[in-house]
């Protein structure tokens, strides 16, 4: 069942995705407010939440980044509305400013932050552990070991955060919010949209409010630290002269390997479901009697230094492992947890037996743009002029589906280190270095943090090209809506040349990506110019996402017709599979080409390139029918 058909249960079990569970969680808690930015691994509980906003009357929007989207649900929090907002690990540095100051003033509805944190960076750029935002900014942080416990502990914390007005982090890895699990719905109360504006001298942090705030904060903090000893998601298991202490989703790998030793009965567990602060009460109560004690928890060692430090304070002489027998780096897993436990408790572990490789192994793929993708012509023919030409150049990139433009053959990503950082980097590097610096980002990360440096670009009149791919949607994440997605009901369109324009950029191109001819003849322009006037040009590629289009030639009933190689005209050049590189063509066995009629889409892009013309549709249609649908 979909999670919009479980709107008016209000009770039964059914299968969700972590994520979802979350965003039901919300709704029995009386969410009223939400927004985010889309970002793996914790796009899907705003998109759940968007699906049933007409059918709830709750307000649900994608904003242009994490820190909006942090203000806007602080906002409707100061005005008693329940509100709450989500993004992946990365994404709350970027709203690290108001989420510090959001302590200091507290709230009046409840202010809930989801984190989704990505171990082993499945799709990240790093493994940051946003526990740490709580300790840093005095936020309370609650973590879910499964999908059942996630929806209600979300529920939970509307209540918690509404007791003490003041923010909550709920923080998910990738296995808690992309795994599914059986969850038992409640009901969802009447929801609460509008509300009203006390005004406050906390709210406005002047430094004279702001020495006001902390001492309240302090105390505040002093009281959440006894209460979480209460809080249901902390407790304790079992019996024993060992303890093992299981954070967030570890406590499910503890419980397994307990049950695969069958020790269940012999060891104590406290489970924390606060990992900030920690319930010390509990802590103390299930240590004062044990030998030895093995904390296991997700990424850093956040609680097991916590732990430490409270031991040493009561004087519990217990020895305390933890991330010396199951290391810092990259998620846990049974394997993992199971060999760490069986040291910690001295028990006979085998290695696991190896599995019998099969008689032919996969070949290795790396990923690639789809079928039809419009970035793929543009790096072809990026890579082909300065290879050409000869040009000395830094391709200076940025994060989304262009981030394959790293991979080869294209090697058009030469740094990357987060959202924005093409523009960024690329200016520190046109001051520093001779090189022509092409900075290449996509639509939605150039609304998302592209303007800053583009700002700082014009105004210092630093030369370079910036390149925006515009496929008119945020496409990496799932295809959520950006400014340069088209009108649609609440939301306007907001054309990338415009902004560029108006920031006072002189020289600003559109061009259509599948133009190869074009392409070139608009690069070679844009370097020319700002190699004649030092300062920066901008240009717009612009063609939709091609699995947006396909999506809706199909819902049209358009025919997609496929392209075909005729054998007789095709040499073996290997243009087309080896330096294009299209998943849906590919060499036969006389490395004359191939193309899988069920890949490809008809984007009739690698008949420009091919120098012999050997690539023709499968049959005659009407391309301008099929060519709206593209733009």
């Amino acid at each position: 069942m979909s999670f919009r058909s479980l709107v008016n249960l209000s009770s039964g079990k059914y299968l969700l995705l972590g994520n979802e569970a979350i965003a039901r969680g919300a709704l029995e808690g009386g969410l009223g407010f939400a927004a985010a930015y889309p970002g793996t691994p914790s796009s899907e509980i705003l998109e759940a939440l968007i699906s049933v906003r007409d059918l709830l009357g709750i307000y649900a929007e994608w904003s242009v980044n994490e820190k909006v989207a942090f203000e806007a649900a602080y906002g409707a929090s100061l005005a008693g509305v329940n509100a709450l907002t989500a993004m992946k690990h990365v994404g709350m540095n970027v709203a690290a400013d108001p989420l510090m100051s959001s302590a200091y003033t507290g709230v009046e509805g409840a202010l809930i932050i989801v984190t989704a944190d990505d171990p082993s960076m499945h799709s990240s750029q790093n493994e940051q552990d946003n526990r740490w935002y709580g300790v840093h900014a005095y936020i309370p942080v609650f973590e879910p070991f499964d999908a059942d416990e996630a929806k209600k502990m979300t529920k939970y914390v509307f209540e918690f955060s509404r007791r003490f007005k003041h923010p909550v982090i709920l923080r998910t890895t990738t296995r808690v919010s992309h795994s599914r699990g059986v969850v038992e719905l409640g009901p969802i109360p009447e929801v609460r949209v509008k509300g009203r504006f006390n005004k406050e001298d906390r709210f406005v942090i002047v430094p004279a409010n702001a020495r006001k705030n902390k001492i309240k904060l302090l105390e505040k903090w002093e009281a959440i630290s006894k209460v979480v000893n209460e809080v249901p998601f902390n407790r304790v298991e079992g019996d024993g002269r060992a303890l093992i202490i299981a954070s967030g989703s570890a406590y499910g790998y503890v419980r397994e390997a307990l049950d695969y030793f069958k020790a269940r009965e012999k060891v104590k567990v406290l489970k924390i479901g606060t990992p900030v602060p920690l319930p010390k009460e509990l802590l103390i109560e299930a240590a004062e009697e044990v030998d030895k004690i093995l904390v296991v928890e997700e990424l850093d060692s956040l609680v097991e230094m916590s732990v430490k430090s409270v031991l040493h304070d009561s004087r519990i002489d217990a020895e305390v492992r933890g991330k010396d027998l199951i290391g810092y780096e990259f998620e846990l897993n049974h394997l993992r947890v199971r060999r760490a436990v069986a040291k910690f408790l001295g028990l006979e572990y085998p290695a696991p037996q190896t599995i019998n490789r099969p008689a032919m192994e996969v070949p290795a793929r790396i990923p690639i743009f789809c079928p039809g993708c419009p970035y793929r012509p543009l790096f072809f023919e990026l890579r082909r002029l300065v290879n050409q030409e000869k040009i000395p150049y830094i391709a200076s990139g940025d994060i989304g589906c262009y981030s394959l433009g790293y991979n080869p053959p294209y090697k058009m990503q030469d740094v990357m280190i987060e959202m924005g950082s093409s523009i960024g980097v690329g200016y520190g590097l046109s001051v520093t270095t001779d090189d022509n610096v092409l900075a290449i980002i996509g639509d939605s990360t150039f609304y998302h943090a592209g303007l800053p440096p583009l700002v700082n670009a014009v105004w210092h009149r630093k030369p370079m090209v910036v390149i925006v791919l515009d496929n008119e949607v945020t496409a990496m994440t799932g295809h959520q809506p950006a400014p340069s997605s088209k009108d649609g009901g609440e939301t306007r369109r907001i054309p990338i040349e415009n902004i560029v324009s108006g920031l006072g950029v002189r020289f600003v191109e559109v061009i259509d990506p599948f133009d190869i001819k074009a392409v070139r003849e608009t690069v070679k322009k844009a370097l020319n110019y700002v190699k004649e006037f030092k300062e920066p040009a901008v240009i717009i590629a612009r063609r939709r996402c091609a699995l947006e289009v396909v999506r809706d030639l199909r819902r049209a009933g358009v025919e997609v017709v496929p392209y075909v190689v005729l054998e007789d005209k095709c040499v073996g050049c290997g243009i087309c599979y080896d330096w294009f590189v299209c998943p849906a063509i590919m060499p036969k066995d006389n490395r004359k080409a191939w193309i899988d009629p069920e890949l490809c889409i008809g984007c009739s892009a690698c008949a420009q390139v091919c120098p012999t013309k050997a690539i023709i549709p499968m049959k005659t249609y009407d391309k301008e029918s099929v060519e709206k649908f593209w733009r």
